[in-house]
């Protein structure tokens, strides 16, 4: 198993770790259950040990697919930059929530205050996992490509131009 291998496998989970912990978070302030809120904040803190994982493992699956036809370093760029905001918004996320957590068990007065900070910090994380997936996704999926879809249609364009043309 290479790093290309290991990267696939561990990538997922910061993501829909993530997104599955925000709507378990949700559900549990909005029961206002503290059981329910410790389940979130350990889905987020192993979340935040897979994002490690995927960037430990993204540089050797770069790599690996850098020089693959189809694939160019600048899409393989655009998800790195992007995967090291999301790590960076994931470690901050696993703290806070073992920090919520910690709160949670010992009744701390703090403790609604620090699931809120938890909710805001696991927003951007859904939202910042949103586009580092499909960054990362475009790199070996050329038919999400943005601009694979707009040159797809123009080549459809130009030949019924071109059949037109010929009748």
């Amino acid at each position: 198993m290479n790093d290309a291998h290991l990267h696939m496998v561990v990538n997922h989970f910061p993501i829909i770790g993530t997104i599955f912990g925000l709507g378990i978070l949700v559900a549990g302030l909005f029961l206002k259950n503290n059981i329910i809120k410790n389940t979130a904040y350990i889905l987020f803190a192993i979340a935040a040990i897979f994002a490690f994982a995927s960037m430990n493992t993204g540089e050797g699956a770069e790599e690996i697919v850098e020089d693959f036809p189809n694939i160019g370093k600048q899409i393989i760029h655009e998800h790195e930059e992007l995967a090291e905001k999301f790590a960076i918004v994931m470690y901050v996320l696993g703290i806070a929530s073992l920090l919520g957590l910690y709160l949670n068990l010992k009744n701390n007065a703090k403790a609604k205050l620090m699931s809120f900070l938890v909710l805001t910090v696991a927003i951007v994380g859904v939202i910042l996992s949103k586009a580092v997936g499909t960054s990362g996704g475009e790199i070996r999926h050329t038919e999400i490509r943005e601009n694979s879809v707009e040159s797809a249609v123009n080549k459809i364009e130009n030949k019924e131009l071109e059949t037109k043309d010929t009748d």
